[in-house]
């Protein structure tokens, strides 16, 4: 490894420990860190890093939460979350995996991860809160949701992965890379679920103590540790089921206001253009907002307040810098140095780390469309599995999107209310790390080992 990638990979160890011990915004340190690290080690311009800012993600945070924050300003978020009370009732415990299906529906027909985040994460995570639970299972549901659809034969990840193969003359198994990811990620959920505190939501469920309870701010009264925290005390139970089912009375006599109409409307307008004609969600977000702002200038007053600028800073610093490190050419220069090793299995467990540890920073599509390349003179040796390492290093480069430094976590964050969203920033960062590890061990174990035996 040349000493400038070596640099780069302390300073950035730097910029994490500085900024996880004192109270300076991360994203701030990581444009500080790119800057000396351009300027200073590389011989590179100031331009050079501002051409890896990520003007596409910074646009797409700003337009959704902007819209989403006109919604919950006017209510319509309260609407719909009120609407779902009436739907579930008291079945909390199926929540979750009502909200992980629905994500993975759009992914599977071929629509982007970020699209079905942004439309589905502020419905889930207000309706999560609502039945008090832990606002990072609702993230983490949303996203792995979301995931389980990506490698769809018809997904712009699968067709990434299986076109890059076959051009190199290999076979690809497009199916079951689609359903060995599908499964892994359902697997995923499960472990999320039992972390994050779904088992209480059974049990509470058993003692009828229905919904949660909002506060005079509309927000949740309750509100658990990204580590899955303990419910409520049981001696509060008979209180929380009476205010629940005051809290369904209420939502049953709430009617529609004419602004809600109007954001429902322009919220489906919105994921239409979006979804089926594959145009940036966050421009038309942005575009949504500006128009709702004008015709609802009232209901809607104080919404550029809820605009989640600490968390685009945060996200467009950090993945300005891995981009500096990926021109620099840090991460091909690691790929290379793996992909000579003489030890078949270590290079492909240190492949499929490889891609977990830069995806959780950087774009799942870039990083697939680096390595798979990259690995393919070691696939040709056969001595590996071709459908093995793929679905493996498929899997640990889309699991870890659950950071919150990943276009998808970062949605999440942003769309969780302030009072939360501190803590689902530490849930899914802890869940996320893990990933890193956690992915290539498992995939390593259940996929590439078996193929060589």
């Amino acid at each position: 490894m040349a000493y400038l990638d070596i640099v780069g990979i302390a300073l950035l160890a730097i910029v994490f420990l500085i900024g996880t011990t004192r109270p300076i915004n991360l994203g701030a340190l990581a444009l500080a860190g790119a800057f000396t690290l351009a300027v200073v080690f590389a011989g590179k311009t100031v331009s050079d890093v501002l051409d890896g800012f990520p003007a596409d993600l910074f646009v797409l945070l700003l337009g959704v939460t902007f819209l989403f924050g006109i919604a919950s300003t006017n209510g319509t978020i309260e609407w719909i979350v009120d609407a779902c009370v009436q739907i579930v009732g008291g079945r909390a415990a199926f929540i979750p995996w009502i909200v992980f299906f629905i994500a993975a529906i759009p992914t599977t027909a071929g629509a982007l991860g970020p699209a079905t985040i942004a439309l589905l994460a502020p419905l889930g995570i207000r309706l999560g809160m609502r039945y008090n639970m832990n606002p990072t299972l609702i993230g983490l549901m949303v996203i792995h949701g979301s995931a389980a659809g990506n490698f769809s034969p018809v997904n712009a990840l699968g067709a990434i992965v299986n076109q890059t193969v076959e051009r190199a003359g290999l076979n690809s198994a497009p199916l079951l890379l689609f359903a060995t990811n599908f499964a892994f990620n359902v697997a995923l959920g499960v472990a999320i679920f039992v972390i994050f505190g779904g088992l209480r939501l059974i049990r509470r469920r058993d003692q009828q103590t229905g919904v949660g309870v909002e506060g005079a701010g509309g927000g949740s009264t309750f509100c658990r540790s990204p580590r899955g925290g303990s419910d409520q005390p049981d001696s509060g139970n008979v209180a929380v089921a009476v205010k629940a089912e005051t809290a369904v009375e209420n939502s049953k006599r709430r009617s529609i206001t004419a602004p809600q109409v109007i954001t429902l409307l322009t919220i489906a307008v919105t994921a239409g253009v979006a979804l089926l004609f594959e145009v940036n969600i966050g421009v038309v977000a942005l575009f949504a907002a500006i128009i709702l702002k004008l015709v609802t200038p009232k209901s809607s007053a104080g919404a550029e307040k809820l605009i989640a600028w600490n968390t685009v800073l945060l996200i467009c610093g950090i993945i300005t810098y891995v981009a500096l490190l990926q021109r620099i050419g840090t991460v091909d220069s690691i790929g290379n140095s793996v992909t000579r090793l003489n030890i078949p299995l270590l290079a492909a467990f240190l492949i499929c780390l490889i891609g977990a540890a830069v995806s959780a920073f950087a774009s799942s599509a870039g990083i697939l469309g680096a390595l798979i390349p990259l690995s393919i003179p070691f696939l040709l040796q056969g001595q590996i599995s071709v459908t093995a390492l793929l679905i493996s290093l498929a899997i640990c480069a889309t699991v870890v999107d659950s950071t919150p430094f990943s276009t998808v976590g970062s949605l999440v964050v942003a769309n969780t209310p302030e009072s939360n969203a501190n803590n689902v920033y530490k849930g899914l960062l802890k869940w996320g790390m893990s990933m890193i590890i956690v992915a290539p061990i498992a995939t390593f174990a259940l996929f590439i080992l078996p193929s060589t035996l």
